[in-house]
């Protein structure tokens, strides 16, 4: 029996739903036909030119990604611009997109989750609740749990290890890593919610100098991860939910998309 587009759609909005996103989103069905059919999907956390490049030479139908390929509203679709060389390519070669964003940060088992479960902690629970979904389960951005106690320069190496960051920034503020708020991407903004659930760490990416200033003066630990690496953890749990729910589909996890810097 062959997989739609459709329907690989409806499986991400049962484990994501897509009306968990945050205002300024974009995420959903961005670009194809709802009922093409799908025999192979490559899931990335982001879609570039390589990633095109590479579900052309597997073969795939579906990019199921976590940032969107489409954010800003759309005036022209042209190759004047590399986003619009990249999104002709993938309507020339018949590509549609699938992306889950804030939503599949929020939800269980998505991005937050994952990251925690990467880096150890046990005893997670929720960093900053927004709701709760059809099962009862809290979902919101973020999550909160516990390491055994442990110097912050050791458990800086051992994010960097488990996430393979190019780099971690730390800021040091004296006290040993115990309880710990994780949140993927860019959550800078969340220090006080860290702080009200009584963390002494934080680890997140994209941190601004100001925000760095200010975990000090609150006495709160600050990792920076980077943005790829605290987010391209749920890129598994995705391919996982298609294979499970799909077993005649083939799932291919992106190898072409990778850190975009490297540190020196």
């Amino acid at each position: 029996m062959s997989t739609t587009v459709a329907q690989i759609y409806d499986l991400m909005n049962q484990r994501a739903p897509f009306h968990y996103q945050l205002g300024f989103d974009n995420a959903g069905f961005l670009v194809g036909r709802r009922n093409e059919e799908v025999h192979h999907v490559l899931v990335a956390l982001d879609i570039t030119p390589a990633v095109v490049q590479e579900a052309v030479e597997l073969g795939a139908q579906l990019i199921v990604s976590h940032h969107p390929v489409i954010w800003n509203g759309l005036k022209q679709l042209t190759d004047d611009t590399p986003a619009g060389t990249m999104l002709l390519d993938m309507i020339q070669h018949g590509l549609a997109a699938i992306c889950a964003h804030t939503n599949l940060d929020a939800v269980a088992e998505g991005v937050n989750d994952a990251l925690a479960h990467t880096l150890g902690l046990t005893d997670v629970e929720q960093l900053h609740q927004d709701g709760v979904d059809e099962q009862g389960r809290p979902y919101g951005i973020g999550r909160v749990g516990v390491v055994s106690p442990q110097e912050v320069d050791a458990f800086a190496a051992l994010v960097k290890q488990q996430l393979n960051a190019a780099c971690v920034r730390v800021v040091d503020s004296g006290k040993p890593v115990h309880k710990v708020a994780v949140g993927g991407g860019s959550c800078g903004s969340m220090l006080a919610d860290a702080l009200a659930c009584g963390c002494d760490t934080f680890v997140t990416a994209d941190v601004k100098y100001d925000v760095f200033l200010e975990a000090k003066n609150y006495g709160l630990n600050l990792l920076d991860a980077g943005h790829y690496p605290t987010e391209n953890v749920v890129c598994p749990v995705v391919a996982g939910w298609l294979q499970n729910a799909f077993p005649d589909l083939k799932v291919t996890i992106s190898q072409r998309h990778r850190e975009i810097y490297h540190c020196v």
